[in-house]
This record gives C-alpha cells, structure tokens and sequence, in this order.
C-alpha cells in the first residue's frame, strides 16, 4: 500500500473507534451511517475546517504543522504508539526522514554479545524491528529451539514462524494476543521505516501467504511493546508465562534487546530451571556467539 492509502486507513479506523459519547459530543439521531465520529465531528474536535480535514484523511498529511497533528491525535484519543504513527506516516509523506533513519549493519559488536551472555538467570534475545531474531543468549536459544531448524532460512524470523509454520500456533498458546502483538509490531515499524525492503517484502509475503495475518493486518493497529507477559508452549517442558522487558539499544539502531524473567518460588521459575537442564542435556548453543557458525547469524 502507498503512504496515502496507510494515512487513509489509519485515520478512518481511529475515527472509527470513537462514539460522539466518548469524545464529549451530543449525538443527534439514532441513525448514524458510519460507526464512530463523522469527518466533521473529528474537524470540530481538532479546532480545523472540515474540507482541510477531509484533506488529511485523504492522505495529504505532508506540511501539516506539530500543531495540527496533535490536535488530530487528541480529537481521535490516539495513545502514544498511535501518536508516534500518525508522526512517522507524516514524515513518510512529505518525504522527511523517520524518527530512527539508521539502522545497524553487519555483526554486532562483541561487547554487545558479552552482555547478552552474562545474562545467565533470564532468557534474552536481541531482535531487529522486522522480528528477525539477531542473537541469543543460552536460554533464549533454548526457548526459541522450535525456531531454529535445520530448513529455517536465516535469519530467523518470529513473525515468519509464527504465521507459516505449522508449528507455530502451537508455541505461542494466547493466540488472539500474540497474533496482534506481532502484527503491531510490524505496522509499527512499517511507519517508522516505509522504504525498508526487507521490511516490506516480509509483510508481502506474510499477506501473501497468511489470512489471519491480512485480516489482522488491516486493522492498521500499532503498539509500543516494552513491558509485559507472555505465554510460551517449549515442546520440552511445556507452557511458561513470563515476565518481559524490551530495551532499544541506543548504539544498535534499531535493535531491542528483550530480556524474560519469572519470580523465585513460582511454578514458572521452576519452569526456567527445567528449560536450563533440558538446554544443557540438548547441548543448545546461543546464536550470535563467537563460534564461526554462529557469526554468519549474526
């Protein structure tokens, strides 16, 4: 899709979200054409003419001021991933350059990988912003082993699993939830970086190729991802619920590295200990270490 058509959809599907009742506004009639706000509600709430909103709809976001976006976002009640969207679809279409420009290229830097791996206690990986799994420590390789087959093209990709392979509904047990996780994820990236190939070409083909991932994806949502839970299905030890952070690494642009923990004492730790021993009984190595093999991952 071109940058107007996302600006188009995006826009229509926050309006589409919002009641009169939500946005402080009397609703006349009980026979609204169009779920949520009217153009000219949203144009009302934004302090603009109606016709210059309908412009932005369109897809003409290019030369809209700060002032202008913001009232926009407050009008639709965007949150601060759908905020920092609507900027980057801005940019997008006046051709300026996105939030985060660089990205990193080649191996990552020892020093980087040394921190992964002191990480001995919580399973960590570090990502890129199209879900291609970059490197891992011990117990993220554990935990990621179903991804990691001799057939999976490098790198490995979650969203790819996750849609395509048949084992990959089975792995990620809150389905519905991870599905629009990582489809998210995606549109988020999607609006930061819209001229990445790999990017796209990634998204083609899981459109492609996946039905719940098109209908997922036409949603237009978008999500900030630092903090939370998640639920895991290992073929060895079973399901674990863990606890996440996702840390961006300023020296990496546009890597996260993303660290899993559970409490002491809970059946999910007990779970980790179990993963530990499994690892070490499977011989599982982590990806991106300083064995030859492993560098062509990284």
């Amino acid at each position: 899709m071109s940058t107007e058509s996302d600006i188009r959809a995006f826009l229509a599907s926050r309006r589409a979200n919002i009641t009169p009742q939500q946005a402080g506004l009397p609703a006349y009639g009980g026979n609204r054409r169009v779920p949520g706000l009217r153009r000219e509600e949203v144009a009302l709430l934004a302090g603009v003419s109606i016709d210059y909103y309908v412009r932005l709809e369109r897809g003409h976001l290019a030369g809209a001021s700060e002032e202008v976006l913001d009232a926009v976002a407050d009008a639709l009640q965007l949150d601060d991933a759908e905020r920092a969207h609507l900027y980057d679809l801005a940019r997008a279409a006046a051709k300026r350059p996105t939030r985060r420009t660089k990205r990193a290229r080649g191996p990552l830097p020892d020093s980087v990988l040394r921190v992964l791996e002191s990480m001995t206690d919580s399973l960590a990986f570090i990502r890129n912003g199209r879900l291609d799994i970059i490197a891992t420590n011990y117990l993220g390789r554990a935990l990621y082993s179903p991804l990691f087959t001799e057939n999976t093209p490098h790198p490995v990709n979650i969203a790819r699993f996750q849609f395509l392979d048949p084992h990959g509904r089975d792995f990620f047990p809150d389905w519905d939830e991870s599905l629009n996780t990582t489809v998210s994820l995606l549109r988020t990236e999607a609006g930061r970086a819209p001229h990445d190939t790999d990017l796209t070409g990634l998204i083609g083909e899981l459109v492609t190729r996946s039905e719940e991932f098109r209908t997922a994806w036409a949603k237009h949502n978008v999500r900030l991802h630092h903090t939370g839970r998640k639920s895991f299905r290992h073929p060895a030890v079973g399901v674990l619920t863990l606890d996440f952070n996702a840390m961006e690494l300023p020296a990496q642009p546009g890597m996260t590295l993303t660290a899993y923990t559970a409490a002491p004492g809970t059946p999910d730790h007990d779970a980790l200990q179990l993963l530990a021993s499994w690892a070490a009984t499977e011989n599982t190595s982590p990806t991106g270490s300083h064995g030859p093999a492993d560098r062509q991952n990284r």
